[in-house]
């Protein structure tokens, strides 16, 4: 792994800044594909979009050791908009760079995925684990599903070492407006307004700060792991008790007023990350602490300071 060659695609995203840092950290040489150029002139930024047709191409050069693969439209609600635009990014591109992969040699893949390929294939409270049946809910947990299904032939057809890693929900400093839910209990805060939560607030959910993600991501490099790879913080909350953290943190009020639940919601997110822990996954941060240190990116007392 020492001074290893990795590209890594959303490199100037939200979670792809800080797998770029801990990279640098770490002595690798690193390209970011991306559509903005990553802020350090120790990165080589290659700015373009992965679906036109050079993107990839002028990405993936010979002697890459990795591909850590992060680029994708994440919004659910995104992917229902436009199932076309989705499908392109999150499988089609995929498809591109893990062909580029084989024809350069690229020893290791690794995908950002996400628990909502499972979708219904759960029952209500059901430990969700690597086995679980995939049955996605929404265009964007099909297109995961599809990307996790292209990686694994590849990986059996030529070689390439590839995990698709599974995020669960994801948070931490520099989410900016992400419509995630914590980033909106944070804005409600912030402007003295409330949020909506779907059904009584009851439905569990996985949320993992961003630097446990970046943790997992390179366990999974390091430890070599094929085939899919749950990356959670393994203690599932409930949507009120993130309102409470949320209240605590921020002393804000924050009302919430209950709505209906909207289709592709999955009733209950309870994840087994023993395959994750098995090759040295420790995750860090509960809720409070986590939310903690995401509110000064919002906190007016802060932005004066």
């Amino acid at each position: 792994m020492a001074n290893s060659r990795v590209l890594v695609t959303g490199g100037a995203g939200f979670i792809g800044r800080r797998v770029v840092r801990a990279l640098l950290a770490e002595g690798h040489e690193v390209t970011v594909a991306d559509l903005r150029a990553f802020p350090d002139t120790a990165v080589r930024s290659v700015v373009g979009d992965l679906c036109e047709p050079d993107g990839p191409g002028r990405a993936v050069r010979p002697g890459t050791d990795v591909i850590i693969h992060l680029a994708a439209i994440t919004s659910v609600l995104a992917s229902v908009q436009d199932p076309v635009s989705t499908h392109r990014l999150n499988v089609d591109a995929t498809a591109r760079l893990l062909e580029l992969a084989r024809e350069n040699e690229v020893g290791t893949f690794l995908l950002a995925s996400t628990n909502a390929v499972v979708g219904a294939g759960s029952a209500p409270g059901e430990v969700i684990t690597e086995r679980t049946v995939l049955r996605p809910l929404t265009p964007y947990g099909a297109t995961k599903a599809a990307a996790e299904m292209l990686l694994g032939s590849y990986a059996n057809c030529y070689g390439i070492t590839g995990a698709a890693l599974r995020f669960s929900n994801v948070y931490g400093p520099g989410m900016g407006e992400k419509d995630s839910f914590i980033p909106r209990l944070m804005r409600a805060a912030r402007d003295g307004e409330g949020v909506q939560v779907r059904g009584d607030g009851s439905m569990l959910r996985d949320v993992v700060h961003v630097d446990d993600i970046v943790q997992g991501i390179l366990t999974a490099w390091r430890g070599r792991h094929n085939g899919p790879l749950i990356l959670g913080s393994g203690t599932s909350v409930t949507v009120n008790e993130m309102v409470t953290t949320a209240r605590k943190v921020t002393g804000a009020p924050i009302p919430a007023e209950n709505v209906p639940v909207g289709s592709g919601e999955m009733p209950a997110v309870v994840l087994d990350i023993a395959a994750a822990t098995a090759l040295g996954y420790r995750p860090v941060y509960d809720l409070e602490a986590g939310m903690a240190t995401v509110w000064p990116d919002f906190d007016p007392k802060e932005a004066r300071a």
